[in-house]
């Protein structure tokens, strides 16, 4: 197992930059029936920022995901930003130079991640919110872990728990957001951010495991 280098870090960014391009539209159209309707434009804005960042400026993976956050904040508008810096601030965190890439140190990155995300966003489990799907990808990579599993394996278990999360979002009420001000008529809308998040987890499901 070996640390997760520069390069790859950036092919896992510019990978799930694209994706958020290709479903700008979509993710759009979920913000519009609940939100601001500009969550995919937003997205699509700040991660095509971040893949545009030259690897060669950073000496390690740390350095990288934090460039990335600090780039979304910046870049990427209403409470999406904040959040998603969050995530990648937390990630630059617990994957430095030191950190080798194992599930047990994602497992970490990412509780630290949805810690981070709800204390900042004030949200739980159940909220409507990107934490329906990350809090689901958090469990699976802690189960793995401890199962022994492999990085894809992990991986692919989180993307399918975050897959489920989001989904279980079309049943909820919303209760933090501009979505909470629709009360019960946010009932039977998927939520935004939590399809946004679904979308990383299965990039880095993608591109992760090719270090190993």
């Amino acid at each position: 197992m070996s640390n997760l280098p520069v390069e790859t870090t950036l092919a896992w960014l510019a990978d799930y930059a694209k994706v958020v391009t290709d479903n700008s539209a979509m993710l759009t159209d979920l913000d519009r029936q609940i939100g601001d309707a500009d969550h995919g434009s937003n997205m699509t804005r700040g991660m095509s920022a971040v893949a545009a960042l030259d690897p060669q400026s950073f000496a390690d993976t740390g350095a990288l995901l934090k460039k990335a956050g600090m780039t979304l904040v910046s870049t990427v508008g209403g409470a999406s930003g904040p959040l998603y810096g969050t995530l990648f601030l937390r990630l630059g965190a617990f994957l430095g130079p030191d950190k080798e890439l194992s599930v047990q140190n994602l497992a970490q990155a990412f509780k630290a991640d949805l810690d981070g995300i709800m204390t900042r966003g004030k949200a739980e489990p159940g909220d409507k919110t990107m934490v329906d799907a990350l809090a689901p990808a958090v469990e699976a990579l802690q189960t793995d872990a401890e199962a022994g599993r492999t990085l894809q394996e992990a991986l692919d278990h989180a993307a399918q728990a975050a897959a489920q999360g989001r989904d279980a979002t079309v049943g909820m009420i919303a209760r933090r957001g501009r979505a909470s001000y629709l009360g019960e008529r946010s009932k039977g809308h998927q939520d935004p951010g939590a399809t946004s998040l679904a979308l990383f987890i299965e990039s880095a499901a993608r591109c992760l495991p090719v270090q190993v």
